[in-house]
């Protein structure tokens, strides 16, 4: 039975990549995927499209040149090994919202572990109902469907779990050391890299599946940073100095992302809790916290609780617990 389109393609690179520097024939192409020297044409035609350069050479056959910069799922599952994340992505070169394709994906029954992933966003989806800058060519923009067996309440912990994959990607790929700010970013000195929104479909006392939305900055230049930002920005090409292979940073986020769930599902919440609070440059500071109310609480971070609710010491030596809210330092940090 011939392979669907994006397994043959899948399959044509894997080929090239075998045969290092030298051609395929289109003779082994046809016998390996099973189908016509026609269709094998169309699919390499199609690669050609998605921005490979591909060599073909009459008598030799073809030759892998050159791959696009581009998070495609042919890209992306070369070399990925995890259990469930990722075994199927859905790439989109624009689209309004990962989180909106995911979540809309997860309501027609999509199966755990599905991605979906974008070039660019016109309507990216930030916390709050804010909205994330998202140019092509540039960044990670993507969304992972989760259906894991847990009570409502207990949703908000994937959070702490999609921030820890994204600091550990980071550190894997560029050695740089990010930290953690609550609720849902991701900084590097100071400077947000990243940031997470996950949304979820329940019932009362269950989860039916949630969306678990990532968007990375990767190779975004100063100049395309809108001057009205909320909070200084930056991105991996700033921070380290080098552009970021999008693919590579989209895999290793998938298996790292991949190996916590797996963690989380074994032990419960607290492993993942720990390791993102040892990352968290807020305990121990000053800060206020705007719940949105019009008055803003004042205190001290001494960490959060297992289901991710951040912990504030106030003047009067009362503990308060913060379910949500926007965080800032005050300026006695600096003293």
């Amino acid at each position: 039975m011939p392979l669907p389109a994006t397994g043959a393609r899948e399959a044509i690179l894997g080929l090239f990549r075998q045969a290092s520097e030298g051609f395929v024939s289109g003779a082994r192409l046809s016998e390996a995927l099973g189908v016509s020297r026609t269709a094998v044409w169309k699919q390499i035609r199609q690669l050609r499209q998605l921005g490979y350069r591909i060599e073909a050479i009459p008598s030799r056959g073809y030759r892998l040149c050159a791959t696009p910069d581009l998070p495609l799922a042919e890209e992306l599952h070369t070399g990925l090994s995890t259990r469930i994340i990722g075994k199927e992505i859905r790439y989109f070169t624009e689209t309004d919202s990962t989180n909106r394709q995911a979540y809309a994906l997860g309501e027609a029954g999509a199966g755990e572990g599905m991605i979906v992933i974008a070039d660019r966003q016109s309507a990216g989806k930030g916390r709050l109902g804010r909205t994330w800058i998202s140019p092509p060519g540039v960044n990670l923009y993507l969304s992972v469907l989760l259906r894991p067996p847990l009570p409502p309440y207990a949703a908000p912990q994937l959070t702490f779990l999609s921030a820890l994959a994204v600091s550990r990607a980071i550190a894997a790929v560029t050695g740089l050391a990010p930290t953690h700010k609550w609720p849902n970013d991701v900084l590097l000195d100071g400077f947000k890299v990243a940031g997470l929104l996950n949304e979820m479909s329940a019932e009362s006392d269950r989860i039916r599946f949630v969306v678990l939305g990532i968007g990375v900055n990767l190779n975004m230049t100063a100049d395309q940073f809108p001057a009205d930002l909320r909070a200084p920005a930056t991105s991996l090409l700033l921070a380290g100095g080098r552009p970021v292979p999008r693919a590579l940073f989209g895999r290793t986020l998938l298996e790292q992302l991949d190996s916590l769930y797996a963690e989380y599902l074994r032990h419960g919440p607290a492993p993942i809790m720990a390791a993102w609070e040892a990352h968290c440059d807020l305990v121990g500071k000053a800060v206020t916290v705007d719940e949105g109310s019009g008055t803003a609480l004042r205190g001290t971070v001494v960490g959060i609780d297992r289901d991710g609710a951040l912990l504030l010491t106030l003047a009067d030596g009362s503990t308060e617990r913060i379910l949500a809210g926007d965080v800032r330092l005050l300026p006695e940090n600096n003293q």
